[in-house]
């Protein structure tokens, strides 16, 4: 429960047609594996007690009650798991009969939830013997002594019973012995109350009925049953209205060619749209076939995400990490979704029954996976179709804002660098779109103190592939001049060294554009001003960033994209060159040749911070919370202290350097994170970080002071 995570668990049993007894024992044996993987919150399909395909059978009495014996027989073995459970059966209410959920903790039945809505059609005739709950709201006296007799007496030998009746007749015997006398003290009248509350209290029958766990209040839990999710107004969406985050769906949904990936979209969709977790379980093998197969597909999604799916015609199990913490979050930042009981449309702003369970505050051993790229979809035909449509929206934006100020002309400082690279590729393409001249492209070439020959060499040779008017300015001299106005020591390579030949860059790019009556096009990606990673009044300003809300992780990716997909043998060899080239803002002078400036060695792994900064704004996670599953993706590639020293810096870096985001030049949005002052991200720039890292600290204080504290470049 430690982070807001919960492990859920859906389960399809053996089952046998109006066999209660094994059906129970399955069930009970299937809870038992689920406790020994930390399942907390387990879900079994529809009817799962008599089965669901029983047919005129649920007419017969004697198949009623023992459906009710058994349910108390799982409550009772399963009095010492630590989870919240979920079976259905049929129950009858006033002389009626009902499809409900019964959700059980800690040998307590804490209420029924009925299904509303009885599918009548094709292969279904639910309407034939059951009646919907959707008006229902009562209690259910189950007196469980009478109950746990019957399955006691029918599983016990003769012998057992034989020596149950010899201690009841002596203990008989000695009750009248004492009438004469007074009461015995060890006869606890407090005991018989408990007694009579546990196995004899009324429960609650209701279709409007949340489940709060006390130790984790946040964690709200309500049912559906199969057919509600499939109407327009399922009952799921009056349960989110009340406070529902975790929906828990008891389903027997039949195969038939193409159903289960509709059946899949269905649970996905609302959970997305109910920002919510689902957990849906259906029944399998063992349900009658005379007519239909069950398929036993189990599906547990998070806000539209499938994190857990069964494998069709084979009953088992399935486990996934919900993030209940994650959720909340999500609901509490998303203005139109406002789920609030007086929100609720006419006729779903009802009262609703509340029943508290309990579970032990335990870390959830987690099993759930973190992309270590989140930015970056893994399977490559995504991949390539979100290069393209990002490619899209970066041109389009930049199109339309040439187009609005009747612009003819473009300047771009072209270093041989990804950042640029892409710069320019978005660029291309917008002319393209409007028709223009590739040639009023201008890129500038600035070499300077730490320019090589290979990004050199690259930029022009990049220029020329694209069709670009190439322009080279030789900038040493002028920062030289510069350094002697100021009086700085051009040996003292420090911040001043490096930010004055990223202003002159500026200047220069600038006074061109003015020359030519363009614009200059910004190269400076997401990470990079995640990080503050840019000059102040240099790189970090432009006309139009084209770049600014695309991490750095997806910037090897689109520039990789293009060089694959271009058709063109000497722009595809130029690229991958680029592509091989260190991340470097090239402000040293290189040593022997090479680059000696890398930009991951001075402010860490951009995989890293392209992690820590996907999980802070989109997942609004803690940072002790960051860490935990940083370590998990990383194991192997980084250890915990380099782990712990990076966050510590991100976190440093991006509220120290806020004040570079806040008055950032316009540029598309292109993914759900971006750092915008006027869209996603409105921060000020005075705001501390202490909250943050004092939460940090507390995972490895030795380490977390060990780490010291990283230079700030402005």
């Amino acid at each position: 429960m430690k982070d807001g995570f919960i492990k859920a668990a859906a389960g399809t049993p053996d089952v046998r047609v109006a066999d209660c007894e094994f059906n129970a024992t399955e069930i009970i044996r299937m809870v038992h594996e689920m406790e020994e993987q930390g399942a907390k919150v387990m879900v079994f399909p529809e009817l799962c007690i008599t089965a669901y395909t029983c047919g005129d059978l649920f007419w017969q009495e004697n198949l009623l009650e023992e459906a009710k014996v058994q349910l108390v027989r799982i409550a009772e073995e399963t009095a010492d798991v630590d989870a919240l459970i979920f079976v259905g059966l049929p129950l009858e209410y006033k002389g009626k009969l009902y499809n409900v959920a019964a959700g059980l903790n800690h040998g307590e039945i804490l209420g029924f939830v009925p299904k509303i809505n009885l599918p009548n059609y094709n292969e279904f005739y639910e309407a034939r013997y059951f009646t919907s709950g959707e008006n229902l709201d009562g209690t259910v006296h189950i007196d469980r002594d009478v109950y746990r007799a019957r399955y006691e007496s029918d599983t016990e030998s003769d012998d057992v019973e034989f020596e149950i009746e010899m201690a009841e007749f002596d203990g008989f015997e000695e009750l009248e012995e004492l009438e004469e006398d007074e009461e015995p003290d060890y006869i606890d009248e407090n005991d018989e109350e408990e007694d009579e509350e546990l196995y004899e209290e009324d429960i609650w029958i209701s279709p409007n009925m949340i489940f709060t766990c006390e130790e984790m209040p946040k964690l709200q839990i309500a049912a559906e049953i199969c057919e509600d999710l499939w109407v327009p107004n399922p009952p799921s969406v009056a349960h989110a209205y009340h406070g529902a985050n975790l929906i828990v769906n008891l389903s027997a949904s039949d195969e038939v060619v193409g159903k289960d990936s509709y059946r899949r979209s269905l649970v996905s969709a609302q959970s997305a749209r109910l920002l919510c977790g689902y957990i849906y379980a259906t029944a399998g093998e063992g349900e009658s076939t005379q007519d239909v197969v069950y398929g036993g597909q189990n599906l547990i999604a998070e806000n539209g995400t499938i994190l857990a799916e069964s494998r069709r015609f084979v009953n088992g199990i399935i486990y996934a990490d919900l993030d209940i913490h994650r959720l909340d979050n999500e609901r509490r930042r998303m203005t139109t979704c406002q789920f609030a009981p007086d929100l609720a449309p006419e006729g779903q702003d009802i009262s609703y029954n509340e029943a508290l369970f309990t579970l032990e505050r335990e870390e959830t051993k987690l099993t759930r996976k973190f992309d270590s790229r989140p930015f970056v979809p893994g399977i490559k035909e995504e991949r390539e179709r979100r290069c393209d449509e990002i490619l899209n929206i970066q041109a389009m934006g930049l199109k339309k804002r040439l187009a609005h100020i009747h612009c003819q002309n473009a300047v771009i400082g072209l270093s041989g660098g990804l950042d640029s690279t892409l710069a320019l590729l978005v660029t291309v393409r917008a002319f393209d779109m409007l028709g223009m001249d590739r040639g009023k492209i201008t890129a500038v070439t600035m070499p300077c103190f730490g320019t090589t020959d290979r990004t050199y060499n690259n930029a022009c040779s990049l220029s020329k592939c694209l069709g670009a008017t190439l322009k080279e300015v030789n900038i040493r001299e002028a920062v030289n001049l510069h350094f002697r106005d100021i009086g700085h020591d051009p040996e003292v390579h420090d911040v001043t060294y490096e930010n004055g030949q990223a202003r002159e860059r500026t200047q220069i790019l600038m006074d061109i554009a003015n020359q030519s009556g363009g614009i200059v096009i910004g190269t400076g990606d997401l990470s990079e001003l995640a990080l503050g990673w840019a000059t102040y009044n240099g790189d970090h300003m432009s006309m139009y960033g084209v770049n600014a809300s695309v991490p750095k992780t997806l910037v090897r990716h689109l520039v990789r994209y293009y060089a694959d997909t271009c058709g063109e043998k000497e722009l595809e060899e130029v690229l991958l060159d680029i592509l091989d080239t260190p991340v470097s803002p090239e402000l040293l002078p290189p040593k022997d040749g090479k680059i000696a400036q890398k930009t991951e060695d001075l402010v860490g792994p951009y995989e890293l911070h392209d992690f820590y900064l996907y999980y802070m704004l989109r997942a609004g996670f803690e940072p002790d919370k960051i860490y935990r599953i940083a370590c998990r993706t990383f194991e192997g590639t980084y250890d915990k202290a380099t782990i712990l020293k990076w966050l510590k810096t991100f976190y440093r870096r991006f509220f120290a350097q806020q004040f570079k985001r806040s008055c950032l030049p316009d540029g598309p949005k292109v993914g759900t994170v971006a750092l915008s002052p006027r869209g996603d991200w409105r921060m000020p720039s005075d705001a501390c970080s202490e909250v943050w890292l004092r939460d940090l600290e507390k995972v490895n204080p030795e380490v977390y002071r060990s780490t010291g504290k990283s230079r700030l470049i402005l």
